[in-house]
């Protein structure tokens, strides 16, 4: 080895004594040897500096919360959702039950896992494709494309059909073990294999695994239901009221809720009703389904074609030019669902997107680097308010390419953006995020970003096809790139 290589006793020496010279580097040393390197970096002048007021902005229903799990993507996926029924339907509040698609994303994953497996028989076990496929059997992380794969082929639940439970709160204990299991399953696969094991005799052992897997699942979280009852009351009917208040037909509500017309009426009577006290029932339309079942519940009330919605990234790295389809290889949780797939586009075009699907009332799946210059008590993404460059002397100078070359920040966290701030000049330079850490997280659980750290931070976004230009929608007919699990262009986002 090079002598040089080594650190040297004269050589720390002299890194302390450069240290000690500058005042200000004990100033930095006191405060984040205290308070943390993230408090210590903090400045109010950037906090202050940054709005929560946007000129775009969507009503959302009660912040979640993901708990100690890495469901973020399925959280995410499931508030862009939930607005259209809240406001479709109009009820106060709705959440859906993120453990239902939980359960099924679980045997999903295993199976998805086991099938690689058994695909990739021939390959050594330090191989870097197997070594990618066993790295993450049934973790929790995802993309959105495989919550559209779980929505489609098993439906969604109501909160109150399959709640939360311990498990799903904090999926840590579940996850290892199924996850130690699994890899069991590969080794017996394999060695099956390597003894002359034919086709037919793997598949049957394959299956009789899974039923394993259906168990450990089932006894973590309990069986999914297969039909549910719903009986849930929206707002107030305000056109009714008005048309009482006009002396048109008027209408009631009876003990259940529902309207009820009253025949014959003249206005002088239907003017004086609307002055009737209260009549000690709670107003407003009941909605009541029994025994629905979840794939008649996603068709009835849902009403969304998950397959208009199209992954784009910004990924701008040599390896990945813009304008073409890429697909991730070996990804995936539903065999034969829908494919993980980004078109990569230029910023302006990412963002356009964006902000033409807020404009029409409709949030926005993205993906990102959480923990860049973020803030999570205050709620903040802004690399103005979090001065670590200033804390430690340094600049970070790489662009947003050679970061994701490089690892620096690949997505890790998805959230749903509800709300952007456009300027004078009609350009965005806030955003308002919700998230799904609870309402202890950031103001009230909402974030805001700069428009700056989004460029920067910001890698990934479902978006619905109806707002895509036409030369960004033929991208989607072109063949796709086959991206490998290692390569740096998207990560399953699993954040805590």
């Amino acid at each position: 080895m090079n002598q040089n290589a080594a650190l040297t006793a004269n050589q720390l020496g002299e890194y302390s004594a450069l240290f000690n010279a500058d005042r200000a580097n004990i100033v930095a040393a006191s405060a984040a040897t205290s308070s943390g390197v993230l408090k210590a970096a903090t400045d109010y002048r950037g906090l202050r500096a940054l709005p929560r007021e946007f000129s775009i902005e969507l009503k959302q229903g009660s912040i979640t919360s993901q708990r100690h799990s890495g469901r973020c993507w399925m959280f995410a996926s499931l508030n862009v959702l939930r607005q259209d029924v809240i406001r479709r339907w109009g009820l106060d509040d709705f959440e859906f039950s993120e453990t239902y698609l939980f359960f099924y994303d679980k045997l999903e994953k295993s199976n998805h896992y086991l099938e690689q497996v058994l695909a990739t028989l021939d390959e050594p076990t330090d191989s870097r494709l197997f070594q990618a496929i066993n790295d993450y059997p049934a973790d929790d992380g995802g993309w959105w494309a495989m919550f559209a794969a779980l929505a489609a082929k098993y439906g969604l639940v109501p909160k109150s059909a399959y709640p939360e439970n311990a498990n799903s709160r904090d999926s840590d204990a579940l996850t290892q073990y199924l996850n130690a299991k699994l890899r069991e399953f590969a080794l017996e696969l394999r060695t099956a294999y390597a003894n002359g094991a034919d086709a037919e005799e793997l598949r049957g052992r394959k299956s009789a695994m899974m039923n394993d897997v259906y168990r450990i699942v089932a006894v973590s979280l309990g069986e999914p239901p297969r039909s549910f009852d719903w009986v849930v009351r929206g707002k107030d009917d305000d056109e009714a009221d008005k048309k009482n208040a006009k002396g048109e037909t008027a209408k009631t509500d009876g003990a259940d809720g529902s309207a009820k017309e009253k025949d014959g009426e003249t206005d002088a009577d239907a003017a004086k009703d609307a002055k009737k006290p209260d009549d000690g029932f709670v107003k407003g339309r009941v909605i009541a389904e029994y025994g629905i079942t979840p794939k008649a519940f996603y068709d009835k009330y849902v009403k969304q074609d998950l397959d208009r919605y199209v992954g784009l990234v910004n990924a701008p790295m040599k390896r990945t030019p813009f304008g073409r389809l890429y697909h991730l290889a070996h990804e995936g949780n539903v065999v034969g669902g829908q494919p993980i797939e980004f078109a990569n586009v230029t910023l302006d075009v990412f963002k356009k997107a964006i902000i033409d699907q807020l404009r029409g009332g409709r949030p926005v799946w993205f993906a990102c680097d959480c923990d860049q210059f973020a803030l999570r008590g205050e709620g903040v993404f802004d690399r103005a308010s979090v001065r670590v460059e200033d804390l430690f002397g340094i600049e970070y100078t790489m662009g947003k390419g050679d970061r994701l070359e490089y690892g620096v920040s690949p997505s890790n966290h998805a959230m749903t953006l509800i709300g952007v701030n456009l300027d004078a000049n009609g350009k965005p330079n806030r955003w308002k995020i919700e998230n799904s850490w609870g309402k202890d997280a950031g103001r009230d659980g909402y974030f805001t970003a700069t428009d700056a750290w989004f460029d920067d931070y910001v890698n990934e976004v479902a978006i619905h096809d109806d707002v895509l230009d036409d030369e960004t929608k033929a991208i989607f007919d072109t063949e796709p790139v086959m991206v490998q699990p290692w390569e740096p262009i998207s990560r399953a986002t699993r954040c805590e």
